[in-house]
């Protein structure tokens, strides 16, 4: 973890952050035109989010994934694998070479995050609405039992018009889980249409505050508000933390960015070239 207090060690790690950031687009937009499949956009808006988790904040050891002392991260946009198997690789739990067998036939790297087939996975995600539930009672028990390690949990803003987040939400806020932090990748566009479209959630940090959450909200693409706010020590707050992050969907890619389409579209061989350029 970063020693905010120092400047020096600060610039430093985010140098790292941005560096893998960048890493992380590249790769991902490669693994998606290459297996035809993917969510492209959806990545791109949740890439700075992750790489600032797993080279800023989050404690994990790659060669000992199961470490009862780690932090646990849960991806609950789980259909956005192209940035989460990105930032694992990049994060030393598998090659980065069994990146190139995304969502091919018997490839461990399938559309939705399997546990089973990959280390540095704590559940299955996929259907929406089941990551925070999940993480909320992995903090409980933290709580419980006195354990260190923090849970976070990045959620999708379409996905928070399910049910089940609010549940979660609910039992968070009632047992002040300090120790949970709920990051939103706000980025306003879901599968089809915008969020507000569909079934609007503004005012969302006031929504989340009436659940007695402490919620912050920074542009989700900046490295040092990121840092800061998620690297903050958690016996410094009473309560369990909600971070809206507004994000751009497809960001870093022009054709993408802010563009419905892109939620789950392939892109060309005249865009993916397009967009290589871009990401350099």
């Amino acid at each position: 973890m970063t020693d905010l207090t120092n400047p020096i060690a600060q610039d430093r790690k985010l140098d790292t952050i941005r560096d893998k950031a960048a890493w992380m687009r590249r790769r991902l937009i490669r693994m998606v035109y290459d297996a035809q499949l993917g969510h492209p956009g959806g990545d791109l808006s949740a890439t700075d989010i992750l790489a600032t988790l797993y080279f800023g904040v989050l404690r994990y050891d790659p060669a000992d994934p199961r470490n009862p002392d780690r932090d646990r991260f849960i991806m609950s946009k789980g259909h956005c694998t192209g940035a989460f198997y990105s930032v694992l690789a990049a994060a030393g739990y598998f090659p980065e070479e069994q990146l190139s067998t995304y969502m091919q036939p018997l490839s461990k790297l399938n559309g939705h995050p399997n546990r089973t087939y990959l280390p540095g996975i704590e559940t299955n995600t996929g259907p929406l609405g089941h990551g925070l539930p999940v993480g909320t009672g992995i903090a409980i028990a933290g709580q419980i039992s006195g354990a260190g390690y923090r849970t976070y949990v990045l959620l999708g803003d379409g996905e928070s018009q399910e049910g089940s987040n609010w549940e979660a939400a609910m039992t968070g806020g009632h047992r002040k889980l300090r120790n949970l932090t709920v990051i939103v990748d706000r980025n306003r566009l879901q599968q089809g249409a915008g969020t507000e479209e569909t079934a609007g959630l503004d005012p969302l940090d006031r929504k989340w505050e009436a659940f007695n959450w402490h919620v912050e909200m920074v542009d989700g693409h900046d490295y040092r508000q990121l840092l800061d706010v998620l690297g903050r020590p958690v016996g410094d707050r009473e309560k369990p933390l909600c971070v809206i992050a507004n994000t751009i969907k497809g960001k870093g890619v022009s054709y993408m960015e802010n563009n419905v389409k892109w939620h789950h579209g392939i892109p060309s061989a005249e865009q993916f070239e397009i967009a290589m350029k871009e990401l350099a």
